[in-house]
Order: C-alpha cells, then structure tokens, then sequence
C-alpha cells in the first residue's frame, strides 16, 4: 500500500477551503476537476454546480495527499459538525486497488464501482460495513 490519505467533502467551498491549505502547507495542484469537466449526455450538470470542485489533491511532504471535492446540491448537503470524509487508500497497483476494494467493501454500499476515473487514476468508492468511507485508488503516474 502507497498511502492512506484524507478525502474531504464540502458544500460548495472546496477552492476556497484547500487555498487556505495550500496557504499553509505549501505546494502546488497537481490538478483540479471541476463538474462541467464532466457533462455530458449521460452526466447532466446543473449551471450553478457546474464551477463546484469535483476533485482537488493538495501534496503534503513527500507521500501525502490532501484530497477533496464539493458535494453537489442533489445528494443533499454534508453535514459540517459531522464526519464528512472518507479514507483514500492509494494502491501500488490496479490488482491491489481490486484486492483492497473488494476486500473492504464486502457486506458494505458500493457507491462507486472501480475503474477509471476522470481524473486519470483508478478508482472506487464505499462505505463498508461499519459505515466508514472509502475510496481505493490507483494511480499509475505516481511511483511507489
């Protein structure tokens, strides 16, 4: 296993939130997804969400990741005194990040099955049996 990193969720302030960290810890964006990088046929964004942050990784030391996004109005709003984050678990390959996904979210809620992402990794996301939230991922352009 590469990393076991922290994923945040936000109700819209994502940018804001991770320059304040970027403030602080230093460091550049790797890259940023926003959701109207993603419409399409199949994926429909709404106008005011569509600048919202679908995924935003901020470095920390040599490796971190700080990893988050804002959670669109239709799945309703995360609540702020309460967990909002989810385990990102970095594999050191595709057959790992199956092992570890398969392995965590048996007799758990597969929001999100693995396989390629938009954002270039390979990646899935659940809440395994407990209720904790992950996403497993596998990034082939980061080495080990």
């Amino acid at each position: 296993m590469r990393t076991i990193n922290p994923w945040i969720n936000f109700n819209g302030n994502a940018e804001e939130a991770f320059n304040f960290y970027k403030s602080v810890f230093g460091g550049e964006f790797p890259r940023i997804v926003r959701f109207k990088d993603l419409a399409g046929p199949d994926f429909q964004v709404d106008t005011k969400e569509e600048n919202k942050i679908m995924y935003i990784a901020l470095p920390i030391g040599k490796h971190n990741l700080l990893v988050g996004n804002d959670v669109p109005e239709f799945m309703g709003r995360v609540s702020e005194s309460e967990n909002r984050s989810k385990i990102n678990a970095s594999a050191e390959s595709r057959e790992e990040a199956d092992r570890v996904f398969n392995g965590l979210s048996a007799g758990g809620e597969v929001e999100g099955p693995i396989g390629d992402s938009p954002w270039g990794t390979y990646a899935g996301m659940f809440r395994d049996k407990y209720g904790i939230e992950w996403i497993v991922e596998y990034d082939p352009g980061v080495e080990g």
